[in-house]
């Protein structure tokens, strides 16, 4: 089930990123979810690179701002290498 809340986070992370980052072209629900997902993972070790104890680890407000955080790193570097 802990699959499921991994999703559900990425998919709102994923999504405010977008909004935030106002990327074009749009990627999408789905694209938007794998996004967040994946900054969930790289938010995680952002943060613990900087010595905060925080992980996606639930459905949560921390977990949010974890996933939210790496996915907007992850978009700003796409926009950077898209620029190359």
């Amino acid at each position: 089930m802990e699959w499921l809340i991994w999703i559900a986070v990425g998919a709102i992370a994923g999504l405010l990123a977008s909004v935030v980052m106002r990327t074009s072209p749009p990627y999408g629900l789905v694209g938007d979810m794998l996004i967040g997902i994946a900054g969930g993972l790289l938010g995680g070790f952002l943060f613990q690179l900087a010595g905060v104890n925080a992980a996606v680890t639930g459905f949560n407000l921390l977990s949010l701002v974890v996933a939210f955080v790496g996915a907007v790193v992850i978009l700003a570097l796409v926009r950077v290498l898209r620029r190359v």
